[in-house]
Formats: structure tokens, C-alpha cells, sequence
């Protein structure tokens, strides 16, 4: 069955007032879409920050009444005393799952290391091929973060080492780590949907159970590792820089990552204290930070 899709462009400060017109009218769902490509990173706490130029689609049943919501629409925008830039489409039914499945392909990161989605056939079968299923976790190698991560893993020796990924979200960091012959991964995550991802995607690699645990926060302060990734934000590992050091084994190496070029400097200044900052690489805006610990 065909939809009916209604466009609204509007400021942030319109934007509740027309979530609330489009479901009031029927709308089945409401979305919202940055029409400038200006994205909001790192938001305050309990914030929900819109873009400038936002605009606000609601779905409908194709059998909607158009002739009864376009009227609606012109009275509220009177209201606002705005012109509200009001778009109308046949929205085709589609499969939307496979339509995301059928848009995601294997990647290969470095040498050796191949992401590749658990529904397609690996274009390497000798390379070392992670097999993922994001679920409801953030990571699946497409983003210049996750991207900069695997392809440090690929470059250095992890044969044997001792793994932990901070904020490990689907896993896919933690367990590049422990195919490219890593002893064992410790996966932290605030996130119980994380865990349960990491964990999933962990059988599906057939990693052996021995070798791999994954946690929420509180985990043994004891705990640490010869390579430690965290790919979050760059305010969170600012915050969290004597508790993301303590976790990494004099001598072992540091991973950072999610941080903007114009983050860096904070992000090593804040790690300078227990760390010899090794590399800074730059991916679209994005940079990977490298240290060795003291």
C-alpha cells in the first residue's frame, strides 16, 4: 500500500506546534530532518536540539484527506505569520528492513580486515572477515570514527594481547580485535542494547565464550588492557580521561576516537598526562588520537 507524505520546512522553535498539526490530522508518524546538513554534535545533557532549517514529514494513509490537512496547514501558517514551505508526495511501499540491508556492503578496512554484513557472502574468504549485525547498537564501520579504529587494529599486532573496547556499542572494535588474533576483549557499554549486540555479534563470529566479556558500568577497577579503544565524543573522553588511562597497561596503547579536528587539542591535553601522543589522523573532519601509555 502507497503512502502520503507531507512535507513541512520550519525553524526549531515552529516544529512542536507542527509536530502536533500533522498528528492531529492523522499523521501515523512524524519525523525530522535536517534540510542544511548541519549537524548537531554533542548536545547537552537532557537536551534535544534542533537544526536551524528543520523539516517536519508526516506519514499518512493514502486514503488521508488532502483537501481537509492543506488548509490546516495554511491556517497555522498564518498563525506564525511564516511561509511554510509545504511539499505533498505519493510516498511507493517499499520493504524498508531490506531496502537497509540491500544499501549495506562488505567493507575492507587496512590489509587484512573485511566488515562485512551477516546477510551477504564475504568477497574475501581468507581475509579476516568480521561478520556484523548492528541490531540497536551504534557501529558498523561506515562512520570516518568507527573506520579510523579498524583500520589501527588492522596496522598494529594484537596477536595475543588483552583488548578492551570502551564503549564497544555493536562490539565491532572489540571483536576486529580478537579475529586479528587478540587473547581476549572486555566490551563496556552504558547501553544494555549494546551489550546484548556485542554479545550477539561475538557468537556470530564464533568467538569463543572464554574470550570475550561484556559489561555495564561499575567493572573491576583492577581491571586493564594491553590495547584499549573508546570511540565516544569528544567531551566524554575529556571527562572520563584518568578513568579510560587507568584501564590501559603501562606500555600498552590508546585508541581515541569520535572527536572533530577542532577537538583534538582538548582531547590530548587531557591524556598528555599519562600518555606519549604517538599519531593524530584525520578522516572527514574526524580524528583517531594515539598514545602510548607511560
Amino acid at each position: 500500500m502507497p503512502w502520503l507524505q507531507i512535507r513541512v520546512q520550519s525553524t526549531p522553535e515552529q516544529v512542536p506546534e507542527l509536530e502536533d498539526l500533522l498528528l492531529g490530522c492523522g499523521a501515523m508518524v512524524v519525523t525530522f530532518e535536517d534540510v542544511n546538513d548541519d549537524p548537531v554534535y554533542e548536545p547537552e545533557l537532557n537536551t534535544t536540539p534542533l537544526w536551524n532549517n528543520t523539516r517536519v514529514t508526516g506519514l499518512f494513509e493514502a486514503d488521508a484527506d488532502i483537501e481537509q490537512i492543506r488548509p490546516l496547514i495554511d491556517e497555522k501558517a498564518a498563525e506564525l505569520k511564516t511561509d511554510l514551505a509545504t511539499k505533498i508526495e505519493i510516498l511507493e511501499d517499499k520493504d524498508w528492513e531490506r531496502e537497509w540491508m540491500d544499501s549495506y556492503h562488505p567493507i575492507q578496512f587496512g590489509k587484512r580486515l573485511w566488515v562485512c554484513p551477516s546477510w551477504r557472502e564475504t568477497p574475501e574468504p581468507d581475509a579476516v572477515n568480521l561478520m556484523l549485525d548492528p541490531g540497536l547498537a551504534f557501529g558498523t564501520g561506515t562512520h570516518p570514527t568507527t573506520a579510523l579504529c579498524l583500520e589501527w587494529l588492522d596496522s598494529i599486532d594484537c596477536q595475543d594481547k588483552n583488548i578492551i573496547d570502551y564503549g564497544c556499542g555493536s562490539g565491532i572494535l572489540g571483536i576486529a580485535g580478537l579475529l586479528l588474533g587478540a587473547k581476549n576483549m572486555v566490551g563496556i557499554d552504558i547501553d544494555p542494547q549494546a551489550v546484548q549486540a556485542t554479545q550477539d555479534n561475538a557468537v556470530r563470529n564464533k568467538i569463543d565464550a572464554s574470550r570475550i566479556e561484556v559489561k555495564l558500568p561499575p567493572y573491576d577497577s583492577e581491571l586493564q588492557a594491553d590495547v584499549v579503544v573508546a570511540n565516544i565524543l569528544a567531551g566524554p573522553l575529556a571527562q572520563l580521561a584518568d578513568t579510560i588511562s587507568a584501564l590501559v597497561a603501562t606500555g600498552g596503547q590508546l585508541a581515541l576516537s569520535g572527536i572533530l579536528s577542532n577537538q583534538a587539542q582538548e582531547v590530548i591535553d587531557a591524556y598528555s598526562p599519562w600518555f606519549t601522543i604517538e599519531s593524530v589522523v584525520e578522516k572527514e573532519d574526524w580524528v583517531r588520537i594515539v598514545g602510548t601509555k607511560n
